[in-house]
């Protein structure tokens, strides 16, 4: 049986959400996307970096093996396009993963490490809500930051998914 329609929309919902904000931040002034903000991550890239990482740990816990990272962010970030590049293919793997996993297997548990320390256990149906509800966080934090230049970030919402992507 196939992966419940709600885990594989939540997984396409948030690479729709990923390539406006990557399109949005790519159009910005020359040097905003990088510029000094009063942010945990100091900037638009680094935060959208931080997103990726934490996607790719998780990816990593889902196929049961290490990941690598030793903090949830790289001390440097790429730069925007390659790591849209990465974050692209990335995005292709949840949706592929979403399609692929059977409804019997998202209520499995997953037990993992956390960078910072501690045991997880989550359902693969908890990590991707997780990684939803992650990203779309963080995105807010570039969309704040977006509004310092001032610059309208895209609206990301789930409903605007729904409404004009998702029939």
């Amino acid at each position: 049986m196939q992966a419940s329609s709600n885990v594989r929309m939540l997984a396409r919902y948030n690479a729709w959400a990923n390539e406006l904000i990557f399109k949005a931040v790519a159009a910005l002034p020359p040097g905003e996307a990088v510029k000094p903000r009063p942010s945990v991550f100091r900037n638009m890239v680094h935060t959208l970096n931080h997103n990726y990482v934490i996607d790719r740990i998780f990816q990593a816990h889902l196929e049961g093996r290490e990941h690598g990272y030793a903090a949830r962010n790289t001390a440097e970030h790429p730069p925007l396009d390659e790591l849209w590049r990465a974050q692209q293919e990335l995005d292709r793997w949840y949706i592929e993963w979403s399609d692929a996993t059977p409804e019997s297997s998202l209520n499995e548990t997953v037990r993992f490490g956390f960078v910072g320390g501690g045991e997880g256990l989550m359902s693969r149906r908890e990590i991707l809500q997780h990684l939803v509800v992650h990203t779309s966080y963080h995105r807010g934090f570039v969309a704040q930051m977006m509004y310092d230049i001032p610059v309208r970030p895209p609206t990301t919402d789930l409903t605007v998914y729904l409404r004009d992507v998702h029939k």
